[in-house]
């Protein structure tokens, strides 16, 4: 099982939320990474070759390495194939659903895919804050929606007032649990909450990009390097010693509210010590991936965590408490069951 997964982020909302100014926010900040879009509902895509495009079963390049397609939900697995092929080269896809669609459907239907190729990548869910709650009396469907998201987008913060804004804030963070709450206007999110920028090759830190050039800011004045993101923060995490495998499991389902992603490698030592364990962690969503330790490497456990007010000091001490102390504290077999548990086996595989 190959580590170089693809993320697949379902990204819904209802009508007029915002999605396609994200989408086409994140498009217009991919930079070098590779974006494939599903859209199985058009909006004002702010692509000519999608207008031009516009049908069902559709494909087409948009000239900065992405991929574009139109689709019906029933044909969602057949494009992820599509997509995934090692020519397309993308680093992530990101499907638009329906203003009117069941994202828990759309969820299921990514996490049931056999396609070993992409792995979840979040259900993101758009919410205009301005309309929240005459959208939550046309749609009660609303809340149920919002209660498996792993990242709420609150959108167009500029179109209500202070006392507004935080009574939506409460609302919506009642509603999504454990789900990372974010403020944005005009879709600005910035691009690594949810997926891994690849930056493009010779390009020199802090010059402006091709798309700088090209799109300006959605506003059309000001830097263009300067959009007001959601705030985010990334927090990593180095320990020297292998982690014990239960404290580690008790460390990541306590995982705290706004800690959207993790990412990263673990070194569980006598427990496995031919492998490292990639780990992929995304709102409630979490996978390991063993992998052989590649020769001469310093087996370290080094994570990333990318969250919207998280606690980095309590974060390290908590991650150093999983540490192992000593020959006292090796694990047993069953202590790595728990790890088991979200290792995805091949069909070939033992059970």
């Amino acid at each position: 099982m190959t580590t170089q997964q693809i993320p697949v982020v379902v990204l819904a909302g209802f009508l007029g939320a915002g999605k396609t100014t994200l989408l086409n926010h994140l498009l217009r900040s991919s930079r070098g990474t590779r974006i494939g879009v599903m859209v199985n509902d058009f909006g004002d895509i702010g692509i000519d070759a999608m207008r031009i495009a516009g049908q069902v079963g559709s494909t087409v390049s948009l000239g900065n390495g992405c991929l574009c397609c139109a689709v019906d939900a029933s044909e969602l697995d057949e494009y992820l194939e599509v997509l995934t092929r090692p020519e397309s080269r993308l680093d992530v896809i990101v499907i638009e659903a329906s203003g009117l669609a069941e994202p828990q459907e759309l969820v299921r239907m990514v996490l049931a895919s056999e396609n070993e190729r992409i792995v979840y990548g979040g259900l993101v869910q758009v919410v205009d804050a301005a309309e929240f709650s005459a959208t939550r009396e046309r749609h009660p469907e609303t809340d149920r929606h919002l209660t498996i998201a792993d990242l709420v987008v609150v959108n167009k913060t500029d179109r209500v007032s202070g006392a507004e804004l935080l009574a939506v804030h409460e609302t919506v963070g009642g509603l999504a649990g454990k789900a990372v709450v974010v403020g944005t206007t005009h879709g600005r999110i910035d691009p690594e909450l949810l997926f891994d920028r690849v930056a493009p090759e010779g390009e020199i830190e802090g010059q402006m990009s091709i798309e700088d050039i090209l799109y300006g800011t959605e506003d059309g004045d000001g830097d263009p390097r300067a959009h007001p993101h959601a705030a985010y923060e990334t927090v990593s995490l180095t320990a020297a010693g292998p982690l014990h495998p239960r404290r580690l499991m008790a460390f990541l389902d306590a995982r705290p509210e706004g800690l959207y992603r993790i990412k990263g490698f673990v070194d569980f030592g006598a427990a496995d010590p031919d492998n490292r364990y990639a780990v992929h962690a995304v709102g409630r969503f979490l996978r390991f991936y063993p992998e052989r330790w590649p020769e001469g490497e310093e087996r370290l456990t080094q994570l990333v965590l990318i969250g919207s007010g998280v606690d980095a000091a309590g974060l390290r001490k908590e991650l150093a408490q999983c540490e192992q102390n000593g020959p006292q504290d090796t694990p047993d077999e069953p202590s790595m069951w728990g790890v088991l548990r979200y290792v995805q086996r091949t069909e070939d595989e033992p059970a």
